[in-house]
């Protein structure tokens, strides 16, 4: 995500102009706008032509820029665009004023929102940004003579660095521990959360296993492919395959499925744990929580009015990070967020137990 400007307006509002650089940024987007925001962007709308000389034909096409007051938001993850649906406040016709209409907002679409951004938008907002500004995954290929990395972008892949030498006997041959060595010390230095080792034939189960004995902290976050070739041919297998997105949501998955699986076992041992908005809310009261845990597509219904809960989600997300707590929001399309669901789509990590 990049964020073009943003300045305060009327109201104590504040207007952003956003440019959705991934298919991530715009399920991201789909938690920050919500039912009264001002979506503005370029558009093309069909326009009824019905006079003495021109027979309607259904309307013609028009480009214009619009701002709608949103009233439905749908992410559509395999047509890549994100849906935003309201009635339009301001454009350039002023015969469309008040009418329905729907922007379609796909990757490096400029669009410009204004609204009270709630901490927790904020937050995702931010974590969209530096997911752009930092790779979190690496891609490792290697094979007999060569290793390179490349790191995954937002825009496609970088080469990070190679590392090329003849392998063998020779005055000039390397060692293949040598090459290995100066994978590993690189892999070592790099700033991210998961690791795509992958290369043609056993050199890269041989690579593996000097990464687990010269620099174990970092095999745990080693998922291995196999590719026919290596450097730009070999990432490209590896994008081809989608092993990339599988390992940034088992990621995602993992972080959420430790928290799950903390809750669980305090709960079943009754000790510092609470779950269901009643109780979540009481405990927040108390300043008990020190991790809220709470589901994105349940914090959506709640903010929309439609909910069915007692309690102000936004106010209990407030009072804990007031009070020195985390808030984690999690996703409903991942097994984490469906056993969070069960539990009521909200619960706590507490830091003392409550009677």
């Amino acid at each position: 995500m990049r964020i073009q400007d943003r300045h305060r307006v009327e109201g104590g509002r504040e207007r952003m102009t956003l440019v959705p650089e991934s298919l991530d940024d715009l399920w991201h987007l789909q938690y920050v706008l919500e039912p009264g925001d001002l979506v503005g962007g370029d558009t093309t709308r069909r326009i009824q032509r019905n006079d003495d000389q021109m027979r309607d034909t259904g309307g013609e096409r028009e480009h214009m820029y619009v701002t709608i007051r949103v009233e439905e938001v749908e992410f559509h993850k395999f047509s890549n665009r994100l849906r935003v649906a309201g009635t339009i406040e301001d454009c350039s016709r002023e015969d469309q004023l008040g009418l329905h209409h729907t922007l379609n907002v796909e990757e490096r679409d400029e669009i410009t929102v204004e609204k009270r951004f709630k901490p927790d938008q904020e937050e995702r907002l931010q974590e969209a940004v530096e997911a752009t500004e930092n790779p979190d995954v690496a891609i490792a290929t290697v094979e007999e003579g060569q290793a390179h990395i490349h790191t995954v972008e937002q825009y496609g892949t970088e080469e990070y660095a190679r590392f090329t030498g003849t392998t063998g006997k020779g005055e000039f041959s390397r060692s293949r521990e040598e090459l290995f060595a100066e994978l590993t010390d690189a892999l070592s230095r790099l700033d991210v959360d998961a690791i795509i080792l992958a290369g043609p034939g056993f050199t890269k189960k041989d690579a593996l296993s000097y990464i687990e004995e010269e620099a174990p902290e970092i095999t745990d976050q080693i998922t291995m492919v196999d590719t026919s070739g290596v450097g730009d041919r070999g990432v490209h297998e590896v994008l081809k395959r989608g092993a990339v997105e599988d390992v940034q949501a088992e990621t995602r998955i993992a972080e959420e499925a430790e928290l799950i699986d903390e809750l669980t076992k305090r709960i079943a041992s009754g000790a510092k744990a609470s779950y269901g908005p009643e109780n979540v809310a009481e405990a927040t009261e108390f300043g008990a929580v020190e991790t809220l845990l709470i589901l994105d597509n349940r914090l959506r219904t709640e903010r929309s009015g439609e909910g069915e809960w007692d309690i102000d989600a936004d106010e209990v997300i407030t009072q804990v990070e007031q009070q020195g707590g985390d808030v984690v929001v999690f996703s409903g399309e991942f097994d984490p967020g469906q056993q969070l669901s069960n539990l009521g789509g909200i619960a706590a990590l507490l830091r003392y137990r409550l009677e």
